[in-house]
C-alpha cells in the first residue's frame, strides 16, 4: 500500500478518536506567570475535541469537547496530524451544545 492513500477511519467498540484544543500549551498563572506545557502539574486534566466515536459510545458524539487524563491515552497519527485514542469510561466530562442547562458549570 503507498504511503499517500487517505482511507477513512472507523473507530470501533468504546473508542473515542480525540485532537487536543490548540489552547492546551503554555498558560499563566493568575499572577501572570508563565507556565510551560512541559511543566508536570499533578495530575492535571486537558480538554480535546472528540473527532471520531466507536459504535458503543454512549455519551459522546463527534465535535463533542471531552475532559481526559493524558495519562490514559493513546497517540496515533492520522493524515499528518496528531490524535489521541480513548476508551469512553476515560473521559471524565463532555461539553456541548446538546447537554441541558442544569445551572452547572460553562466553558
Amino acid at each position: 500500500m503507498t504511503d499517500d492513500v487517505r482511507l477513512p477511519i472507523k473507530m470501533l467498540h468504546d473508542r473515542v478518536l480525540v485532537s487536543l484544543r490548540k489552547d492546551d500549551g503554555d498558560r499563566r498563572s493568575t499572577g501572570g506567570i508563565l507556565i510551560p506545557a512541559t511543566a508536570q502539574i499533578a495530575k492535571r486534566l486537558v480538554w480535546g475535541e472528540a473527532r471520531g466515536v466507536g459504535a458503543h459510545v454512549r455519551q459522546i458524539k463527534v465535535g463533542d469537547q471531552v475532559l481526559f487524563s493524558p495519562d490514559d491515552q493513546h497517540e496515533v497519527e492520522v493524515h499528518g496530524e496528531d490524535l489521541l485514542i480513548l476508551r469512553e469510561r476515560d473521559v471524565h466530562a463532555v461539553a456541548a451544545q446538546r447537554i441541558e442547562e442544569t445551572g452547572g458549570l460553562y466553558l
